[in-house]
Formats: structure tokens, sequence, C-alpha cells
């Protein structure tokens, strides 16, 4: 006879320091992120909250969140940033977990949530729809940007380095790799 599924119980019997998500009735439990993961997590945020979230030069139109709790179908993920179109999502909900599909998703990869990402969680965002997913890799130093064709994602691009790009969804701001890895402290070039 097979396992009982996991449950939201299970999750939530999970210590503070770990990240508990549930994909196909199977608890995930990930450490907190290491602070290069973090570093890029938090400054990808702030690089895109200004001008997508707020309007703040840049076009707006998007509510953006850290780490939100979704419930997708069974499933309960927590991606590390994602975005709604304000069309689809006019302002947050006022609750604990959000059950609307985003439209971008970033993850942040580290050892401990590489394949969780990319082979686990990766086949919930296309079930869901959501169009574009990042794959942010601080330890390579790459951005992967995916988008949604049909039922799988399709690579558009892997931006690597301590270059400068744009990039789908948010090609109206040209992003500073080399601050996302910690190399330079920002600003402009």
């Amino acid at each position: 006879m097979g396992r009982k599924p996991a449950t939201y119980a299970d999750l939530e019997a999970l210590p503070p320091n770990m990240v508990g998500e549930l994909i196909a009735g199977e608890l995930y439990a990930s450490p907190r992120p290491a602070t290069p993961h973090a570093l890029a997590a938090s400054r990808m945020g702030g690089e895109l909250i200004g001008p997508f979230d707020r309007g703040r030069g840049g076009p707006g139109g998007w509510i953006l969140l850290d780490e939100p709790e979704l419930h997708l179908g069974e499933d309960v993920l927590v991606p590390d940033l994602c975005g709604w179109r304000r069309e689809r999502m006019p302002k947050p909900p006022r609750t604990a977990a959000i059950t609307l599909a985003p439209d971008w998703v970033c993850e942040v990869l580290s050892r401990s949530t590489r394949a969780l990402d990319r082979a686990v969680k990766l086949p919930v965002f296309a079930r869901e729809g959501v169009r574009h997913v990042w794959l942010v890799d601080p330890e390579a130093r790459t951005l992967e940007v995916l988008r949604l064709e049909g039922e799988r994602y399709t690579l558009l691009v892997t931006h690597s380095g301590l270059v400068y790009v744009r990039a789908e969804p948010f090609e109206a701001l040209e992003l500073e790799l080399p601050f996302l890895w910690g190399e330079e402290q920002g600003g402009s070039r």
C-alpha cells in the first residue's frame, strides 16, 4: 500500500527555518535560502517593483510579491518572486494564500532547490498557465527566460555573466545582472 499523501497540516508542522511546498501530494521542505540566493531574489524584486509595480520610471501595471503562498489546485507552492498583471488582479487579496496563478514567476536556483524548481514546479506553473518563468542561478550567474507555448515552456534566452539585459515580460527595464550577483553597487553605467 502506498504512502498517505501529505497534507497542509504536514506543511504547517515544519520548523520555521524551512520553506514547505506540497506538490502532487508530496511534501517538499527546503532550508531558508543562503545569502547569494537571498541577495539575487531581493535585488531582483527591488529592481522590478519601482518601474512595474509602482510605475516609477516604468510602465506600471503589475503587482509583484516576494515568496507568496500559492494554492494552485491541490498544490501549494512558494516561488521566490511572482507577478500578476493588474488587469487580472487589480489589488492583492487580503488572504494568507493566493489562488490566482501569476503571470510571471522568478525562481532563484540553489543546490537544494534546483531539481525541485526545474522538474517539479515548472510543470505545475505550465498547467496553471503562468506565461513567463525566470530561472536565476546566482552561482552560475545566469538568467534563463522561459515563455509558455502551448503546454510547455520554451527557453527564449539564457543571459550569463556581468551583462545588462532586457527580458520578457519586463523588457522596458534594463536589468543589471552584476548587481544581482553582488558584483557592483548598481546605479547607472
